[in-house]
């Protein structure tokens, strides 16, 4: 009997091994249609998901409903499962190299409960050639066994879109591969069982692995593109959000803006396919011209800022500033790699007092990820207001509301151009 048969008449459970953002929604979705163990190191995470809550805040209880799945912190219930999906997160170190800690310990927690028969699919975004070359030979490290002949591999990448009700893990269309024909096929019949809009079958794991980088990374070179175009225009003292939409009247005409580029995804996977190419010996220029300019986009906010108030006549010692968001996009409460901070510590190398308001992010993870204090309390005399996230809370906000929290001569910097047309009084700037 085939695994994916198994699976069905649940004589064979899927384990998730992470249950963030990604693997949390994966295993819900599995467990309407077959057994499930969730995994997590976190165990406080896992008591939350117990009690139907989701840490991430992107699930309501109810999607735990209906759902046949075990919650656990204890790795030796994975044993109980015979296909297993890793949807750990694959950050950058603070010398923007690839930190595959979390994924390479991932995989000796799995060797270690491996059997012969398993399958282990791979969902963390990686560089091409990373799941057969760093992660296979910790899998036969730890299990003692060997790789194709007694157990198979896979690559299935994410897609998942943080705060998106539209573009869900079942409407997208799911990449997967294996490392042989039939670990192909086995794993891709497996996620059409919850993929309603399809699977494609990439060719091999690299393809796979392949495709999901340049997704990210083609969106990062076109916004980078956006930002730099947003400086330009900046200094020839026109709108970037009026030029855009002039152009945008043609059909061919790409759609991106500027802004600030954060998150796990687009301000992160990009040096994965950097690490590899110089490993190879070829030293990306597009890709790294990208992410220096919207690394740099924090701290170019914040100059434009402070040039507008010393514009005013502002004293930048006495000056207070709200920055209004500080989560890494609109509508999640995901603080990773968030370039509003940069934005924050440029204005206070200034000697600026910088408040912070965001409906979503959690106090005590911002306090202890940055050392910034999230206040709830919003005063009345701000030189400035910044609307960094465009969190749903913000864009109904009149101009009137602003107006009466800035003194005068106040500067409203709407970085993402929200409020274009609908600022009249103030000193007004966006991207």
């Amino acid at each position: 009997m085939q695994i994916i048969d198994k699976i069905i008449s649940k004589e064979a459970k899927i384990s998730v091994i992470g249950l963030g953002y990604v693997g949390l929604p994966v295993a819900l979705e599995f467990a309407k249609k077959c057994s499930v163990i969730g995994f997590d190191i976190k165990e406080e995470r896992v008591e939350m998901m117990k009690n139907n809550i989701d840490p991430s805040k992107e699930l309501i209880a109810d999607d735990f409903k209906n759902t046949d799945i075990e919650f656990t912190a204890d790795y030796l219930d994975l044993k109980q499962a015979n296909f297993h999906i890793i949807a750990v997160p694959t950050p950058i170190n603070e010398h923007r190299q690839p930190d595959l800690r979390p994924l390479l310990s991932a995989c000796k927690t799995t060797g270690k409960i491996l059997k012969k028969g398993d399958y282990i699919v791979f969902e963390s975004t990686v560089y091409p050639g990373c799941t057969e070359e760093d992660c296979v030979p910790i899998l036969e490290k730890e299990s003692g066994l060997k790789y194709i002949s007694d157990f198979k591999v896979g690559f299935s990448p994410e897609r998942i879109n943080p705060g998106d009700k539209v573009n869900t893990l079942t409407t997208i269309i799911k990449v997967t591969s294996g490392c042989d024909e039939e670990s192909s096929e086995q794993i891709a019949q497996v996620y059409e069982m919850i993929i309603k809009a399809g699977v494609h079958r990439a060719s091999s794991i690299k393809v796979a692995e392949a495709a999901k980088i340049i997704e990210n990374t083609q969106r990062d070179v076109n916004i980078a593109l956006m930002n730099e175009l947003s400086i330009i225009f900046n200094k020839l003292d026109i709108n970037t959000y009026e030029v855009l939409e002039a152009a945008g009247t043609k059909w061919n005409f790409l759609k991106f803006s500027p802004g600030l580029v954060g998150g796990h995804c687009i301000g992160v996977d990009p040096y994965y396919l950097v690490h590899k190419a110089k490993q190879l010996g070829y030293h990306p220029q597009i890709i790294n011209s990208g992410r220096f300019v919207n690394d740099s986009m924090g701290g170019y906010v914040a100059k434009q800022t402070v040039k507008i108030l010393l514009a005013q006549d502002k004293h930048l010692k006495i000056s207070k500033v709200l920055v209004m968001g500080i989560t890494f996009k609109e509508n999640v409460s995901d603080i990773r790699n968030s370039k509003v901070v940069d934005l924050i510590r440029e204005l206070r190398s200034y000697r600026v007092n910088v408040d912070v308001i965001d409906p979503y992010a959690s106090i005590e993870e911002v306090k202890q990820e940055y050392n910034i204090d999230i206040t709830n309390n919003i005063a009345d005399d701000y030189d400035a207001i910044i609307v960094a996230v465009n969190h749903k809370e913000y864009a109904n906000l009149e101009e009137q509301y602003f107006k009466s929290i800035l003194k005068d001569k106040g500067v409203f910097i709407d970085i993402k151009g929200i409020f274009k047309n609908k600022i009249t009084d103030l000193v007004y700037w966006s991207l």
